[in-house]
């Protein structure tokens, strides 16, 4: 900010050793005999001083006087202390609005909210690439392919789009994937024995991916409803029961597999009763003690799934899901089965839906549990509202109701925002 000099009346006690020859814009108090440049002291005559007005080119740095810090002292001591700008005046109410006392308020949470500043400095939640993981569909075709039930989302070739997509996401700090796989119709069977083939889509895929990105942080779905030629979580028994513990025997030879791959979290999906304690047997077991485990501990039976089982191609072929994933009603369940997981082991507990009332059981279960709580994220094309807007505010709202990572679809584009990129 440019300044100018000018002279107004003030009083000025002594002022010694003050070379006034040698300090720009100090202009000789003409009354004072005595000044010339001597050591004297100001005993007659009106005193003065020098104001610094800001000048109208706000942006322009301060003109310097040339005064050491003990002269800028002792004339600030002396009285001869510069003007700063002016106070803006209080900007004017449009016409009309009505003269009213203050209320009498002790406190105006108003105040810390009062400029973009004020508003980042008391900020409780943050939002970062580090807290997304990044759900990609990856399939055994050379081509990227449309996910017609889910815009903007593709099946990607697992040797080239697939590594493509990756170097994307942590160009802009996201590390961390989880693994949906579409596997051949001839490859899948009743018991769904091809999710623990170490050859099969999944672990040829990690292994990939660990050769390119040794840091990048994989996250596998366990589940046999992708293997499956009944397109259930679980083994179907003659009478369409879901069988519970021979299915979580699958379960065990799929997420060992994967972690042989090199998988950094296995997450079973399928709702099974007892799984996530056996597959921490089966880890340990082989040596797999620090694959984590992160359980889908409430995962409902819910019509969100639909685009996601369409994406997979791993729709039920009949019923539903109903006996082993939980009713959307319920929500003392959801921490009844929390509980559950916690205590056979596991590391991380997701929740897998976004509508509002399931904020409620993230910070239930936050409050409840110390283990670190996911959110997964639905997604979609957002068309007659803000996108971008509506996109980090959800994401935001999972962050407020407790979930330390969120699975989002959304996660590359989110990323971008947040490093300050155009969509």
């Amino acid at each position: 900010m440019a300044s100018t000099i000018v002279n107004v009346p003030s009083n000025v006690g002594a002022v010694k050793g003050l070379d006034c020859q040698s300090f720009v814009g100090l202009r000789p108090l003409t009354n004072v005999r005595s000044l010339n440049c001597v050591r004297t002291s100001i005993k007659a005559s009106p005193p003065r001083r020098f104001a610094v007005r800001a000048s109208e080119q706000r942006d322009a740095p301060a003109r310097k006087l040339g005064m050491s810090d003990a002269e800028c002292e002792a004339a600030v001591v002396a009285g001869n202390v510069p003007d700063a700008p002016p106070v803006p005046p209080k900007a004017a109410a449009p016409a009309g609005t009505p003269v009213v006392p203050s209320l009498p308020l002790n406190r105006r949470p108003r105040r810390n909210r009062k400029s973009p500043a004020l508003r980042a400095s008391f900020q409780e939640t943050t939002l970062s690439p580090a807290n997304f993981v990044y759900p990609l569909f990856i399939h055994e075709g050379e081509e990227d392919t449309p996910i017609g039930a889910m815009p903007g989302c593709y099946r990607l070739g697992w040797r080239h789009g697939l590594v493509e997509e990756v170097s994307k996401a942590r160009d802009v700090g996201v590390n961390s994937i989880v693994l949906f796989p579409k596997i051949p119709d001839g490859l899948k069977t009743p018991t769904g024995d091809e999710a623990y083939n170490d050859n099969g889509l999944v672990p040829r895929t990690i292994q990939l991916l660990k050769d390119k990105f040794p840091d990048l942080v994989i996250y596998t779905d366990v589940a046999l409803d992708p293997y499956s030629s009944d397109g259930h979580d679980g083994i179907v028994r003659e009478d369409g029961v879901i069988m519970n513990d021979e299915t979580v025997h699958q379960l065990c030879k799929q997420a060992v597999s994967q972690a042989r791959a090199g998988a950094d979290v296995v997450s079973p999906s399928d709702m099974m009763d007892g799984r996530v304690g056996a597959i921490r047997a089966a880890l340990d077991a082989e040596g797999f003690h620090d694959v984590s485990i992160m359980s889908y501990t409430a995962k409902y039976a819910s019509s969100f799934y639909g685009p996601f089982r369409e994406a997979l191609d791993s729709n039920p072929r009949f019923g539903d899901k109903k006996t082993y994933q939980m009713n959307p009603a319920n929500f003392r369940e959801a921490l009844v089965e929390a509980h559950e997981d916690e205590s056979e082991g596991a590391d991380i507990l997701l929740v897998g839906e976004t509508w509002s009332s399931i904020l409620r059981y993230y910070k239930v279960t936050r409050d409840n549990s110390s283990l670190p709580v996911a959110a997964y994220q639905a997604g979609g094309v957002l068309k007659m509202i803000d996108e971008e807007k509506v996109m980090m505010e959800s994401l935001m709202c999972l962050r407020r109701a407790g979930a330390d990572i969120i699975l989002t679809y959304f996660a590359l584009q989110a990323a971008k925002c947040l490093c300050g990129e155009k969509r």
